[in-house]
């Protein structure tokens, strides 16, 4: 996977073969409120050799029942300052191909060089390459199956624009907005066009089908480019929904260039990032997540009147869009241990004037101006975020701007805010919940049935509250002295003590998951988030209650891929995450393993064994190996609950590369 900062990307297979309707050249990310948008799905690669001979590169896959019609010359695939890179051998000719995007742009190139050639070559080396791009523009978590419209071809000189003209969407203004067309050009030796029009039928997305999605579409193409590629002249096909005078503005050698020198200055701010490659491939896996939203325009007018720039954190890729939670919980990981502490700013910022009721946005949905504020957590997430951002940087003056809106989120809270979130008077510990809604990260709801509702009084969130209040405590007294400090230092001690009485399982020596639900009920399941009672900064679990916790939970619930959502002896435990939607969100909390949770257990685990940091490094090497595979250079969301612990879900999770950054130099030797 290769990204762009604005949340579009190029993903794929190694071997090319199409499987998923989110592998694209090029996912564009548009303004709203088109949002993502697939322009570019594939690219045929013929290869016509000096003898005559024709050889495929990489196809797409077609029905299944349909002869393949290409072979498989590759080589070596591999990521260079985490670019992916192609080396095929076909004949005695070795071609490489590599593709870039631009930065904070939708622009994609894909280079071919060729870089051996057979010793006997009759005069000077050369190979023809004939490219045919395919295309289906559509929402890019649209079903592939969506009837394809009718496309036209405009051409200028060597430009080539691909448009429809019934891709139009109301916008806010209600008038109609065309959508971006798509424009192609390729640079090399004598290239030419052929103008041959075609529909690939019955495209076959074999993951698609295995999801429970529709997994057969159509794919339009206007013909294919003929180029010659010889030992001095590569070959690059360049396509972009930006204007002709923005693509223009970069020659294709120069777009590896930049791109790669702007990782370099990543690798060189990053701590430790130049001695140790493990750390280096994190840092790049980290920078795929920080981005600068495209499709909220006004908001980034308003953030950059005011001095800052917009900035989010997409929680995965291919589907997720930008989460208040999985941006908190991720901020230290990508953005802090990388030292990009302004962007780190930038996020903190912007999620602050997004604050309403005393709650930031759960996720802002695809092509949409206004965030979904329906959660519980991650608004508590923001204090522990700010937490370290002030721990890395001793940034006073933000902390003296954001303090009146987080008393004033204190305040929501204690008089009780959307969706049942509020504090009970009674005990000063934090309840929520509300038909039809799942407002902790254990929040997977399927055609209006919440899995793991965990209405009432949840271990982790009351973790957070008094992980809040310590931190008001401390920061109002920093600011404005002792006496106003004493509200939010008692709110602290009064839930801290009604959570250890409350809390404690005896019977099972752990905690409840949740306690004060419905009819006053308590759920003894043993699940990962009684351990941000310890992980956080200020623990809220008394010390002498820590270890059998950490000890039952590396027995139970730790893999080498991270943590289990559900101990297996549990009676709904689920050890596999597969099937359709409904399938799958029923094990989503319920067994399977989240890459994550290695964050904060490692956290916990050297609270209780401060001498064992070796140990902890060792509980990492799973995610180290993992890096090779699935989406290359990545973390995946989840994993399955049982060996062989088969990678699912997101293909690249932000907070799962956060958490494993974050802890992987948390557990280095020391220098």
């Amino acid at each position: 996977m290769v990204t762009n900062g604005l949340g579009g990307y190029a993903s794929g297979t190694i071997s090319g073969v199409v499987t998923r309707r989110y592998h694209s050249l090029l996912v564009a990310a548009l303004p709203n409120p088109f949002g993502r948008t697939t322009m570019l799905d594939h690219l045929s690669e013929e290869l016509r050799l000096p003898n005559g001979a024709v050889r495929w590169l990489s196809s797409h896959e077609r029905d299944p029942e349909a002869p393949q019609h290409h072979e498989q010359h590759l080589e070596r695939f591999e990521l260079q300052m985490g670019l992916p890179v192609w080396i095929y051998r076909v004949d005695g000719f070795l071609v490489e191909k590599r593709i870039v995007l631009t930065y904070l742009q939708n622009t994609v190139y894909v280079r071919y060089r060729l870089l051996e050639y057979p010793a006997d070559s009759d005069g000077p080396p050369w190979v023809t390459l004939l490219l045919r791009p395919a295309m289906h523009f559509r929402p890019h978590d649209a079903p592939v199956s969506r009837p394809i419209d009718p496309y036209s071809l405009c051409l200028t000189g060597n430009r080539f624009e691909v448009s429809t003209p019934s891709s139009t969407l109301p916008s806010t203004a209600s008038t109609f907005l065309p959508q971006p067309s798509l424009k192609l050009l390729v640079n090399g030796q004598d290239p030419t066009f052929e103008f041959n029009p075609e529909k690939q039928e019955k495209v076959n997305y074999r993951w698609e089908s295995a999801r429970g999605y529709e997994s057969h579409g159509t794919l339009w193409s206007p013909g294919r480019f003929k180029v010659t590629v010889t030992a001095d002249t590569a070959a690059v096909l360049v396509a972009s929904t930006e204007s002709w005078e923005v693509m223009n503005a970069i020659p294709p050698d120069d777009a590896w260039r930049y791109e790669n020198e702007r990782r370099a200055r990543l690798l060189h701010v990053a701590p430790g990032a130049l001695a140790d490659t493990t750390t280096a491939e994190l840092v790049l896996a980290a920078d795929q997540f920080l981005i600068a939203p495209a499709g909220r325009l006004e908001d980034a007018a308003r953030a950059r009147a005011q001095g800052e720039e917009l900035r989010s954190v997409i929680a995965g890729y291919h589907w997720f869009t930008d989460w208040g939670r999985d941006t908190m919980i991720s901020l230290e990981g990508l953005a802090l241990c990388t030292g990009r502490h302004q962007t780190a700013h930038f996020i903190l910022h912007t999620f602050a004037q997004y604050v309403r009721k005393g709650l930031i946005p759960n996720l802002f949905p695809e092509g949409s101006q206004n965030g979904m504020y329906h959660t519980a957590d991650a608004t508590l997430w923001f204090f522990h975020a700010l937490d370290r951002y002030l721990t890395y940087t001793s940034d006073h003056e933000t902390l003296r701007l954001l303090l009146p809106t987080l008393e004033g989120i204190i305040d929501a809270h204690v008089r009780g805010t959307d969706f049942g979130i509020g504090v009970d008077a009674s005990d000063g510990l934090l309840g929520q919940g509300q038909d039809g809604y799942a407002l902790t990260w254990m929040d997977a709801l399927c055609e209006g049935w919440v899995v793991t509702p965990r209405r009432g009084k949840a271990v982790e969130i009351n973790a957070l509250w008094f992980n809040a209040l310590t931190l008001m405590g401390r920061w109002v007294q920093s600011e404005r002295g002792i006496e106003s400090a004493r509200r939010f230092v008692g709110m602290a001690g009064t839930t801290r003590e009604s959570f250890n009485r409350k809390f404690w399982d005896e019977e099972h020596g752990r905690l409840f998951d949740v306690v004060d639900g419905p009819g006053l009920s308590r759920d003894d399941a043993f699940r990962p988030n009684q351990l941000m009672a310890i992980a956080l900064p200020n623990a809220v679990l008394d010390r002498a209650r820590w270890q059998p916790i950490v000890d039952a939970a590396a027995a139970a619930l730790l893999t080498p891929v991270g943590l289990r959502s559900l101990a297996p002896n549990q009676r709904d435990f689920k050890p596999n995450y597969h099937g359709d939607l409904r399938t799958r969100d029923a094990a989503y909390h319920q067994g399977t393993v989240w890459s994550w949770l290695i964050g904060p257990f490692v956290d916990a685990w050297l609270k209780v064994y401060p001498d064992a940091r070796a140990d902890a490094r060792n509980l990492l090497q799973g995610l180290k190996e993992h890096l090779g595979h699935a989406c290359i250079g990545s973390v995946s969301e989840i994993f399955d609950a049982e060996a062989p612990f088969l990678p699912r879900g997101c293909i690249a999770q932000a907070w799962g590369v956060a958490e494993f950054l974050r802890a992987w130099r948390l557990t280095a030797p020391p220098s």
